[in-house]
């Protein structure tokens, strides 16, 4: 009997290390969640939730001009029209000299933004929601703006109560 015991203990032994052995090898990871979902009276958000973050107007060598950015947004006002314009006024491409600029033309359901809130869905498309085209378009560089360009061109979405009839 006690050589049975015997045996049994030094299996259980390595039993109980091996299972220290796989527990020294865990590894955890956390994924960070979140999500945005939009009133049903208004919203204005694009429809790619992970458009611009980083977007690249590529040159166009054959051409000489930047290609445009366009990206569909999603806009809704069940309480009137949606106005819209750039905060600021009309943003530039930038390259850290001011002459160098490079003026961007902004549009939204085909209405030009500028620095004033303009409309870009009347009252009875916006109640149930359309899919906005926002286009930006850069002038063409001239044979002196070269280099590396920026810039921020910052929304902004109002949503509008119908004007009372007369």
């Amino acid at each position: 009997m006690f050589k049975k015991f015997a045996i049994a203990a030094p299996l259980a032994l390595m039993a109980l290390s091996s299972s220290v052995v796989f527990a020294a090898g865990e590894a955890s990871h956390t994924v960070n969640l979140k999500a945005n979902i939009p009133t049903t009276v208004f919203h204005a958000q694009p429809r790619d939730p992970n458009f611009g973050r980083d977007e690249t107007m590529n040159y166009n060598l054959v051409s000489g001009e930047l290609t445009p950015l366009t990206a569909i947004y999603d806009l809704k006002n069940t309480n009137g029209s949606v106005h819209a314009y750039i905060e600021g006024g009309p943003a530039v491409l930038f390259n850290g000299t001011p002459a160098q600029n490079i003026p961007l033309t902004t549009t939204l359901h085909g209405v030009t933004l500028t620095g004033t809130p303009t409309e870009v869905v009347n009252d009875a498309d916006s109640t149930p929601g359309v899919g906005a085209e926002l286009r930006i378009t850069a002038a063409k560089p001239s044979a002196t703006q070269r280099g590396a360009y920026t810039s921020a061109v910052a929304l902004v979405f109002d949503a509008v109560l119908p004007t009372p009839a007369p």
